[in-house]
């Protein structure tokens, strides 16, 4: 029989890596940059074109290849980081691998030209999945200048995956600001179809932050540092009141290399415990430096992900290290001790008491109780203004405006009311009782009964659930995704009908968003202004507002922003939908927690109809389930 294995070609085994290495542009943007901070540059310029489809290019200052050098980078594997396997827990540089070079050469057409600072001539490569073009002397500057044209070229398929042009540049946005905040030290800039994005000069890390989001982060940042024989913390985090409910303005650097880490996010989070609403992020740049002999970065191709050897310590050092300086700089709660909680009671009413206030016995024999700081009791330090004459005239003939209504009237009531009209009806207490109004009383007490049994019966549980009454048994109804629902319906209906209402702004509002979230929204433009909102971009990172839907608050256009951007984020990364459907979810997904308050039995019985009038009252528009009905044997099963 035939043998059948074979071993695969270079040329397909690269394209296999770089299913790993390389996704998308941005994942190119990464992995030159760390190059180029491994090669020791201080001056790196980042040029994209088409959000990185077209053209990305990378030209630093480094230490530069020779020309053997340069033809072996592009090999599977071959790199001068490491040279042993105990090196790979030594390591103190951004890549180690060796894959990076020729998992891009694989999938794009690339050009490098690269020379050290003691050669007289550098050397230029051309490169077309993983195919070697060409090779030659050429004249250039010290470094390195490398560029990737036409990414997935030979890979039509992973091309067609790519995202919108917005969406991939955030994406390039989010590397560059993790590797020029790991990196103060180096200067950065960025430019996108001729446009400077970033112009970053090398400084401390507050300068970098302020640079890179905005002046007012001068004064909502505070530094945090802490210096221990195991870890080293040291960094920024945003106040208590610069948290916001969008998240991407968090980031966590293990020896200068950016990780994802949900247990360390976890310990920030609890030492904000108290100081921030539930559903916050506040903000922080944390560098954390400890021994590299104690994590293990070579668990991921993307190297985001690190394992400590004992998390414990680090999570309870670092907790430690965040809320000390939250209470450093006075940031968390305190208690006023000086303040009398006596006054935080309601005042006597005027027209209640008709005999001198007076102190219960126990306070008479404890005169501490109910004092202020300065040995004076509420009661005798309270004394009611002063009345004119005319006031105590009428205070004491105030009596006299209710004589005749507790005596019987002669006169027959019941021929000089006009029963025509329910709601017109009112109860005089007649000497005896009149057969017209018994009945008529009778009658609308009935209609009141029916009412009551022909609805619905519903029951709100901790502002989150809403319990109904139905022939089977019990319903059970999840508040929020109800309105979830209600509100998509609302807003796709919108969307399609161009019938919003909006109101317009007295004064126009700027609003602030991170800089990688705005060519989102502009491209989602038309989708917004159909919901009601006028908008438009008065800056790279600045957004001014002119009108608003008539449901939404006009001050809260901040924050309504914030949360639009972060679920558009989300249903972009999770969902392939139109866009107006895109936006609706998003909307509607992010705005239905606002409805989780309480509801009179009005708004209950209102919310339970719109449900079930709309398109598919058994499930959200992202599939999750809005009730469920408990039949009566299961209660009965339940109660034993």
């Amino acid at each position: 029989m035939q043998d059948i294995i074979r071993l695969l070609p270079d040329a397909i085994a690269n394209q296999i890596a770089a299913g790993e290495v390389v996704q998308r542009p941005a994942s190119v943007v990464k992995e030159l940059l760390e190059n180029a901070i491994d090669a020791q540059a201080k001056n790196i310029q980042v040029i994209i074109r088409d959000a990185g489809r077209t053209l990305i290019q990378i030209i630093d200052d480094g230490v530069g290849m020779s020309e053997t050098d340069a033809r072996m980078s592009f090999e599977r594997h071959a790199t001068s980081k490491i040279r042993t396997a105990d090196d790979l827990f030594r390591i103190r540089t951004m890549g180690f691998r060796g894959e990076a070079l020729a998992s891009i050469a694989a999938v794009a057409q690339v050009e490098m030209r690269t020379r050290r600072a003691a050669d007289e001539v550098g050397v230029l490569l051309r490169i077309e999945g993983s195919d070697l073009k060409s090779q030659e002397s050429v004249a250039c500057l010290p470094g390195t200048n490398i560029l990737v044209k036409n990414l997935f070229f030979n890979v039509p398929a992973r091309r067609n995956f790519l995202k919108t042009n917005s969406v991939e540049m955030r994406h390039i946005l989010d590397e560059f600001q993790r590797v020029s905040l790991a990196h103060p030290e180096v200067s950065l800039s960025l430019y996108h179809n001729d446009t400077e994005i970033y112009n970053l000069y090398s400084g401390k890390i507050s300068r970098r932050i302020v640079d890179m989001f905005g002046k007012n982060y001068r004064e909502n940042i505070i530094n945090c540092q802490e210096e221990t024989p195991f870890v080293t913390v040291k960094g920024y985090i945003g106040k208590p009141e610069f948290a916001r409910k969008t998240r991407g303005e968090q980031f966590f650097f293990v020896n200068d290399r950016y990780v994802k880490h949900n247990y360390l996010h976890h310990a920030v989070l609890s030492a904000y415990e108290g100081t921030i609403n539930e559903g916050s992020h506040p903000f922080y740049v944390l560098h954390l430096d400890l021994d590299p002999s104690h994590i293990d970065i070579n668990i991921h191709p993307t190297k985001t992900e690190i394992k400590f050897d004992d998390e414990r310590s680090v999570y309870a050092l670092l907790m430690a290290a965040v809320r000390k300086a939250i209470s450093v700089n006075h940031l968390s709660h305190s208690i006023d001790f000086d303040s009398n909680v006596n006054f935080l009671s309601p005042l006597p009413s005027r027209s209640t008491p008709t005999k001198p206030l007076s102190m219960p016995s126990s306070r008479e024999s404890n005169p501490s109780l109910g004092s202020d700081n300065s040995g004076s009791s509420f009661a005798s330090s309270y004394s009611p203004p002063s009345k004119t004459p005319r006031e105590e005239s009428n205070l004491a003939n105030w009596d006299k405006l209710f004589e005749g209504f507790q005596k019987s009237d002669p006169t027959p009531v019941q021929a000089t009311l006009d029963l025509g009209e329910e709601d017109e009806f009112i109860p005089m207490a007649p000497s005896a009782p009149s057969p017209t109004l018994g009945s008529r009383a009778n009658d609308v007490q009935i209609k009141e009964d029916e009412e009551l049994q022909n609805r619905r019966l519903a029951v709100q549980i901790q502002n989150r659930y809403i319990v109904s009454s139905v022939k089977s048994g019990m319903m059970l109804i999840d508040q929020r995704a109800a309105y979830e629902r209600v509100l998509y319906d609302r807003y796709l209906k919108q969307l399609e009908s161009q019938t919003a209402v909006s109101q317009q702004l007295l004064f126009p509002i700027t609003v602030r968003l991170p800089l990688a979230d705005v060519p989102l929204v502009l491209e989602m433009r038309d989708e917004i202004l159909a919901l009601g909102f006028d908008f438009d971009s008065l800056g790279p990172d600045t957004l001014v507002v002119r009108s608003m839907p008539t449901d939404f608050p006009a001050e809260d256009a901040q924050k309504i922003f914030e949360e639009l951007t972060e679920q558009l984020r989300q249903s972009y990364a999770d969902l392939q939908l139109n866009r107006a459907e895109t936006t609706a979810r998003s909307l509607a997904k992010r705005f239905a927690s606002r409805h989780l308050v309480r509801l009179s039995s009005d708004e209950m019985e209102r919310l339970i109809n719109q449900l079930f009038v709309s398109s598919n009252p058994n499930y959200t528009p992202t599939g999750e389930p809005i009730f469920s009905i408990l039949a009566l044997d299961k209660i009965a099963n339940l109660l034993k």
